[in-house]
């Protein structure tokens, strides 16, 4: 079984544009959305949701538009449906800050509180949210374990079999038609996994970083983001900044 990314249909009852991507031998479906779903054991994985990283930004003087905990939450709610899981899984840094669950605003917190309805849900913390945070529903832990997996914020510089991690955002800039674009991805190399930020506020850091560099050499396979599908790509074919 090769990296490359192939069409499979999850057992659900909605029909999905999900890729399958195998990681230490486990077979994972990576979501167009950015959202990660092991079918085995009916747990769907987010990463980097940063919720009301609009309102801390405003309180620094940088005003965006304070819709990105709403707009995160429905693309969210939509990937929940399309699977319904029994374990959602969020990687840290859920919240933009600490303070970050203290300022939702009363619709988003109904509407986090529903999507959890029927469901466990585990908040890893992540280095923008490290304490538990109150209010929001489910439970917090540093990491999670579950089966050949192991589930953290940060990926660990030496290498772990089976590490699904965050934290980097990863983003892969390619030429297409004789111009650069850049989307979202998933990086992997088979062993390990890095998930792109899911936040509609959060950034990106270039697949050819030298953080990715330290994590998996010259040799991974970055899985774009697209409107319907991924795209996987080698590392030789990701630009540099």
């Amino acid at each position: 079984m090769t990296q490359a990314a192939r069409s499979r249909t999850p057992p659900t009852q909605a029909t999905s544009p999900a890729d399958e991507i195998v990681i230490a031998g486990v077979a994972l479906l990576a979501d167009p959305a950015g959202a990660l779903y092991w079918p085995e054991t009916s747990a769907l994985v987010v990463a980097d949701l940063h919720l009301e990283k609009g309102s801390s930004l405003a309180a620094r003087g940088v005003l965006l538009p304070p819709y990105d905990t709403a707009a995160t939450l429905a693309r969210l709610e939509q990937v929940i449906a399309r699977y319904a899981p029994r374990l959602v899984i969020a990687l840290g840094d859920s919240f933009h800050d600490g303070g970050g669950a203290s300022r939702l605003a009363a619709p988003d917190r109904v509407a986090l509180h529903a999507l959890q309805h029927g469901r466990d849900w585990v908040w890893i913390a992540g280095n923008h949210d490290p304490d538990p945070t109150d209010g929001v529903g489910g439970c917090c832990a540093a990491m999670l374990a579950l089966g050949a997996l192991t589930f953290r914020h940060a990926p660990l510089t030496q290498g772990h079999e089976g590490e699904i991690a965050g934290h980097l955002h990863p983003l892969a800039r390619v030429s297409v038609r004789g111009r650069a674009i850049s989307r979202r991805c998933f990086i992997s190399d088979g062993r390990r996994l890095v998930m792109p930020a899911f936040g509609a506020y959060a950034g990106g850091l270039n697949v050819r970083d030298r953080a990715f560099a330290a994590l998996f050499g010259r040799t991974f396979i970055a899985h774009l983001l697209g409107e319907r599908r991924l795209y996987a790509l080698a590392a030789a074919r990701c630009l540099a900044d």
